[in-house]
């Protein structure tokens, strides 16, 4: 017998061997038992998920000597002649090649009213039918409303919206979806045990993986695999063969990213282009391994899943998890979105690459803005908060406050002459934000004893709430660096007497006043802190807009 490829010696013959679509068979089986059977079926859904074949197992479960029935024999003249294609009573036809009215009249309308030669239906399968003109549709509409008993359409689309409302809805639809790569790899499993070909799991996933969703692009991409290494297959074969992208690439890339090497980023862009890689195809990998560890934030468990991660990467993926916030993968998923259209479109795809690589580590920089305002002193929150480092260590990057993190180093015990010092440093150290805006703006910071007193003008009663509001902590400060327990109080100093003064000198003084007013009230703003926080600058000046 002559050489035949997997998809075609491998296709089922029976419902029970269609992969990943046991809603549509299940319904089409009890259709049968019951005898509730329609005259026209449309089989929609993405390409290699069975569509065709499940028509051309239905045909035989029409037409078997035994049925109809679920359960075909596979034996009988039918069931043979269907499997191989060349009943005369089931009528394939491609829509691609018959989209005029005129062939859609010749091939199937003119032959409805003759009788099956054998069969108890003369079935006609329409393949790609969105192909069909509007004329022919239009042509078909009756035939498929009130077509003669003998009669059953069998029409199949990757496209269903193109099928007129009229078609549909004297139709049955069912619609396939596209099969998960375990079961993919699955099939594909028994397929090189029952071939004698040794082919490791991670092969098999690769092929899987690199399929989509559709089985017979699986068993092709197997064939070519198999062809080029023999009865032998390896994970670097698939790759090879098959143009992927190599995994280590990938993590590779990952670990530059979480380490910010710009260095490691652009000589990992060289060696994708050294080793012949289509640069799309490793921004659209790169991508999809964001989505893994994404998965794998919202849900450690999945980790075993060998959709998210093979054997040996396993503990790789763990680690680079623990590395990136969800913020992190969610802001490098959609950069990888936009880079990989600029590849496609790019005469220098490599610097679009780098570009892209660039732009993702700059972006571990920014601060979710739970830790921004956690750390804006505004909110109360136990221990300090965490400042974006110029670099920071790739450890320090969780993505939010720990409870469970270690505390900071405490500060020698100073003495009566420095404490004031070394307080006003610890305090900018932790939160340079209420520091600047609140701490900063106090008229005068005197220290008696065991108690420290910042005094604000009677102008500054917002400040001083807000310095109340954080006075327990400013305690805990002091007592770390004065190594006893120092007390922190905030008071209002009394307004001086007014003084005469000619009515140039009192506008001066009123519009002073206003002034100090809308500072005070800039400085206290929320948002105004946050910029603080995120950027090195200093408030010279307000202005009423």
């Amino acid at each position: 017998m002559s050489y035949q490829v997997t998809a075609r010696k491998w296709r089922p013959q029976k419902f029970g061997d269609v992969v990943g679509q046991q809603a549509v068979t299940r319904t089409l089986r009890n259709a049968l038992a019951s005898q509730r059977l329609a005259q026209a079926f449309v089989f929609a859904g993405p390409r290699g998920v069975g569509k065709t074949t499940t028509a051309r197992i239905l045909a035989r479960a029409l037409n078997c000597i035994n049925g109809p029935t679920p359960d075909p024999c596979g034996v009988c003249d039918a069931c043979i002649e269907i499997a191989e294609g060349r009943d005369m009573d089931v009528l394939e036809i491609d829509a691609a090649t018959h989209t005029q009215v005129d062939n859609i009249r010749e091939v199937i309308i003119h032959g409805l009213s003759i009788a099956p030669v054998r069969n108890r239906y003369k079935v006609f399968i329409i393949d790609e039918v969105h192909q069909l003109s509007s004329a022919s549709f239009n042509a078909l509409l009756k035939s498929i409303e009130e077509p003669p008993p003998h009669v059953v359409f069998m029409m199949a689309t990757t496209e269903l919206e193109k099928i007129p409302e009229t078609v549909l809805s004297r139709s049955q639809v069912y619609e396939f979806r596209t099969i998960s790569t375990k079961m993919i790899a699955d099939q594909l499993r028994v397929i090189v045990d029952a071939e004698e070909i040794a082919v490791g799991d991670e092969s098999l996933q690769l092929i899987a993986r690199d399929a989509e969703g559709s089985m017979r692009d699986a068993q092709s991409k197997l064939d070519q695999v198999v062809a080029f290494t023999g009865k032998t297959v390896g994970a670097e074969d698939v790759a090879t063969v098959l143009g992927l992208v190599g995994r280590d690439l990938l993590l590779d890339t990952l670990q530059a990213v979480a380490d910010e090497d710009a260095a490691a980023a652009f000589a990992l862009a060289a060696r994708a282009v050294e080793m012949g890689y289509d640069l799309r195809a490793v921004v659209r990998e790169l991508s999809r391994v964001v989505r893994d560890l994404l998965v794998l934030s919202v849900d450690p468990t999945r980790i075993g899943d060998p959709e998210i991660a093979g054997e040996g990467e396993r503990e790789h993926l763990k680690a680079l998890t623990a590395r990136f916030s969800r913020e992190d993968l969610l802001r490098a998923f959609d950069l990888l979105t936009r880079a990989e259209a600029e590849v496609r479109t790019a005469a220098q795809p490599r610097y679009h690459l780098e570009m892209a690589l660039l732009r993702w580590i700059h972006l571990r920089k920014l601060v979710s803005i739970e830790d921004l305002i956690a750390g804006s002193g505004f909110v109360a929150a136990p221990g300090p908060s965490r400042t974006p480092p110029s670099k920071p260590a790739p450890a320090a990057r969780p993505s939010a406050p720990s409870a469970t993190a270690a505390p900071a180093a405490r500060p020698a015990p100073a003495s009566a002459g420095n404490l004031k010092d070394a307080l006003l440093a610890e305090i900018r150290k932790a939160k340079a934000v209420f520091y600047n805006t609140v701490v900063a703006q106090a008229q005068t910071i005197e220290v008696a004893g065991d108690r420290v007193t910042f005094t604000f003008s009677p102008k500054q009663r917002a400040l001083s709430d807000e310095f109340d509001r954080n006075r327990a902590w400013l305690e805990s400060i002091a007592r770390q660096v004065a190594g006893r327990k120092i007390g922190v109080a905030g008071v209002q100093g009394d307004a001086a007497e007014p003084k005469a003064a000619s009515p140039a000198a009192a506008g001066a003084d009123a519009a002073a006043t206003k002034k100090s007013a809308l500072r005070a009230k800039a400085l206290a703003d929320a948002g105004v802190q946050a910029m603080l926080e995120v950027f090195p600058a200093e408030i010279r000046d307000v202005e009423e807009m």
